[in-house]
C-alpha cells in the first residue's frame, strides 16, 4: 500500500518499541508525510514500570527515523490533561505539514485501580486524555480538512468489550466511549469526505509484559490495519470498530 504525499498526524509516539513509533515508521515508509506527537512525561511517571519508557522518547524516535531518511516531523511534546493542548497539536501539525489528511489517535492513559480505591484524581485523566483529547482533535481536524480530498481518522479502543478488566475500570469506561465516538463521528463526518474508524490492536509486546508473548500480536500487525484504513482500499469503510487481536474476543483465551 502506498500513501504517497498523504499528510498524517500520529499521536502516542514516545517509545521506540511502541505502536506509535511503528506507525510513524510504516506510514513514512509508505510515502506519507508524517507528524508525530508524544508525551514522555506520562511514560516517566504513570508508565514508569514499562522497560522501554524513556525521557525525551518522542524526540528520540523522530531522530532515529530522520536518520533513516524518512519524512517525519516532531510536534511539540505536550500533556493532553491540560486544556487546549489537543487542538493546538492538530493546529501545529497542520502548520508544519501544510494541512492534514489523516489523524491516527494512538495515545492513551491507563492505570490499575480497584474499586474501593478510586479517587477523582485517578478517574479524571482517563477521561481527559482518552476521550476529551480525541474529541477536540477530531473537531480541529475536521475544521481544517480539505473535503475535496479523501480524509481518514483512526481511533484506538481496547479489549474492554470482550470481557471483564475489573482492575482497569476507568480505562475501560474511557475506551468504551471511544467506540461510541467512532460511530457517531463516522456518521457526522461521512458527508465531508472524512472517514472515522477504530481498531482494537489486541495484546502487543511493547515492553509492558515479561512473560510468554509468542501468541501476541505485534505493533506491525496494528500498523498493517491502520495503513489499510488510510488507503484508497478502505474508501467505503467508516464508523467501524475492527479487532486485530488473533480472535481473542471470540475465544476468550490465548
Amino acid at each position: 500500500m502506498k500513501l504517497d504525499g498523504k499528510k498524517i498526524l500520529i499521536t502516542g509516539v514516545s517509545r521506540p518499541m511502541g505502536i506509535g513509533a511503528t506507525l510513524a515508521r510504516r506510514f513514512a515508509e509508505a510515502g506519507a508525510v508524517v507528524a508525530v506527537h508524544g508525551f514522555s512525561g506520562y511514560d516517566m511517571t504513570v508508565n514508569k514500570d514499562c522497560l522501554t519508557s524513556m525521557p525525551n522518547g518522542t524526540e528520540t524516535v523522530v531522530e532515529q527515523l530522520k536518520a533513516e531518511g524518512l519524512n517525519v516531523t516532531l510536534v511539540t511534546p505536550s500533556d493532553f490533561t491540560q486544556k487546549g493542548t489537543a487542538a493546538r497539536v492538530v493546529e501545529e501539525a497542520g502548520e508544519k505539514l501544510g494541512g492534514l489528511e489523516g489523524l491516527v489517535l494512538n495515545h492513551c492513559y491507563g492505570t490499575h485501580v480497584e474499586i474501593g480505591q478510586w479517587t477523582e484524581e485517578d478517574i479524571d485523566p482517563h477521561l481527559t486524555v482518552n476521550i476529551r483529547a480525541c474529541m477536540m482533535m477530531i473537531q480541529a481536524f475536521a475544521a481544517q480538512a480539505d473535503t475535496a480530498k479523501e480524509n481518514a481518522i483512526t481511533l484506538f479502543t481496547s479489549g474492554q468489550s470482550d470481557g471483564p478488566m475489573t482492575s482497569e475500570i476507568a480505562y475501560c469506561v474511557a475506551k468504551e466511549a471511544i467506540n461510541c465516538l467512532c460511530r457517531q463521528a463516522g456518521a457526522l463526518l461521512s458527508g465531508r469526505n472524512i472517514r472515522v474508524n477504530c481498531i482494537n490492536p489486541g495484546a502487543n509486546d511493547t515492553g509492558y509484559y515479561f512473560g510468554d508473548t509468542s501468541k501476541w500480536c505485534t505493533p506491525n500487525d496494528a500498523a498493517d490495519l491502520v495503513l489499510f484504513l488510510h488507503s484508497g482500499y478502505a474508501k467505503c469503510i467508516t464508523g467501524q470498530i475492527i479487532a486485530s487481536d488473533k480472535g481473542y474476543g471470540f475465544t476468550g483465551e490465548w
